[in-house]
């Protein structure tokens, strides 16, 4: 990886942020973007509780799908899930703050494969995340 190529990475999600209404109402908050790869998080409020009185699995998986997608697209080149899968493996609460860090495992011509770990503000990962993307060979910016 190099600086130029991390430097476009940086802008390509920094644009998808200004048209990201979904990551922008979760309050999602970039801390890095490399090539390939992106960590991100977000503090989880009242109104993302369930039934049960723990946050809602949704909550958890758009935080995951938001870090992928920064991630897969990050090369300007527009990509799209594929296939997702998450593991939940701790709950998660109101006021807890989320880290999600998405990890090229393959960048292929037409797809790739991220494992995205969530972690609390404690250092528990409660969820795993794995997403596959299909490339469309567009760019973004």
């Amino acid at each position: 990886m190099n600086q130029a190529a991390d430097e476009r990475a940086r802008q390509v999600v920094k644009h998808m942020m200004q048209n990201d209404q979904f990551s922008n109402w979760l309050g999602i908050e970039v801390l890095d973007i490399k090539e390939g790869w992106s960590r991100i998080k977000m503090t989880v409020r009242e109104e993302m509780i369930n039934g049960f009185g723990i946050v809602h699995g949704g909550i958890a998986f758009s935080l995951a799908d938001s870090a992928f997608a920064f991630a897969c697209n990050n090369r300007n080149v527009l990509s799209v899930a594929l296939d997702t899968s998450i593991n939940f493996l701790k709950p998660v609460h109101v006021g807890d703050v989320l880290t999600a860090e998405a990890k090229e495992l393959h960048n292929g011509r037409s797809t790739g494969l991220y494992h995205i770990t969530i972690s609390n503000q404690h250092a528990h990962e409660v969820a795993i995340f794995k997403g596959t993307c299909f490339r469309t060979h567009q760019s973004l910016i």
